[in-house]
């Protein structure tokens, strides 16, 4: 399961990375070139976008990277970024796959059958 928590996060934090690319360049065009008719217009929470166009990404790869030797915590960061992907960007056709592998990846650490250490995770 620690396994294909890492995979699944790893994919679907790179592929966040491609969304958040995308949505950090269209809040970059609007501010340069202003809202063009038709094709580009003003985003309501443009500093929430930008920011989970950031950390979303970053929560997904690194909750992916430590599920291997600290599940829980690794879990929950893939959730908080699936969570974050979904609450600002919503489910659509470039972000279902993404918020669906690493939300999956986030389960499957928190579920994994052996404990991390014998010690409290905090």
């Amino acid at each position: 399961m620690r396994n294909a928590a890492l995979v699944l996060g790893l994919i679907g934090g790179c592929l966040a990375l491609i969304v958040g690319f995308f949505t950090f360049g269209y809040t970059e065009f609007i501010r340069e070139y202003g809202e063009v008719e038709g094709l580009a217009t003003a985003l309501d929470r443009e500093g929430l976008v930008r920011t989970a166009s950031f950390v979303s990404p970053l929560l997904a790869i690194a909750g992916a990277a430590m599920s291997k030797s600290r599940a829980l915590w690794g879990g929950i960061l893939m959730l908080i970024s699936a969570g974050l992907m979904a609450y600002t960007f919503g489910i659509g056709a470039f972000t279902l796959f993404p918020i669906g592998f690493v939300g999956l990846a986030g389960l499957l650490a928190i579920a994994a059958g052996k404990p991390d250490e014998p010690k409290a995770h905090f």
